[in-house]
């Protein structure tokens, strides 16, 4: 009766083949934690490399104030796209405002200054200017603000019809 096979004795190059196969093995293990060493080794020079950049460094400065807001104007009346007959006087009102105080206010029709009306650097100043509707069609009104160092507002415009009468 002979022994199973699995149960025969290994010869010497089974035996070895294991033997080195097991080798391996712990070495490859070996390796891996060698590997993750290297890495947590090269992470902490990083992390000190990266922080020592910024031992030089001096306080950083702190960003410039932004500039003030410049003033802002608005036509209050008429309103937008009103209709007007052709030869009446009409007044148009206008609110400009700046912490800093409206030096004055100049009201254009068509691109062409008609009015400008001074004020004592009020914060907050309301003026009432007025055109005699001429010209039977469409007119652009365009009013500005300006602050005593000549910093101006956005225009703020309107469109008016003028009719005939009827």
């Amino acid at each position: 009766m002979g022994i199973p096979l699995n149960q025969q004795p290994l010869g010497g190059s089974e035996q070895n083949r294991r033997a080195h196969s097991k080798k391996q093995a712990i070495s490859s293990h070996e390796q891996g934690g060698l590997r993750i060493k290297k890495c947590a080794l090269l992470l902490i020079v990083c992390a000190g490399l990266i922080g020592a950049c910024n031992l030089g460094r001096a306080t950083p400065s702190p960003s410039p104030s932004p500039s003030p807001a410049i003033p802002r104007v608005q036509i209050l009346s008429p309103p937008h796209n009103q209709k007007v007959i052709e030869g009446v006087i009409f007044d148009i009102e206008i609110l400009a405002s700046d912490p800093a105080g409206i030096q004055r206010v100049e009201l254009y029709v068509d691109e062409e200054l008609l009015q400008t009306s001074e004020s004592g650097s009020e914060r907050d100043y309301r003026v009432t200017m007025n055109w005699f509707a001429k010209g039977i069609g469409w007119h652009k009104f365009s009013a500005i603000a300006y602050r005593e160092d000549e910093t101006p507002s956005h225009r703020h415009t309107i469109a008016l019809e003028v009719i005939p009468p009827g």
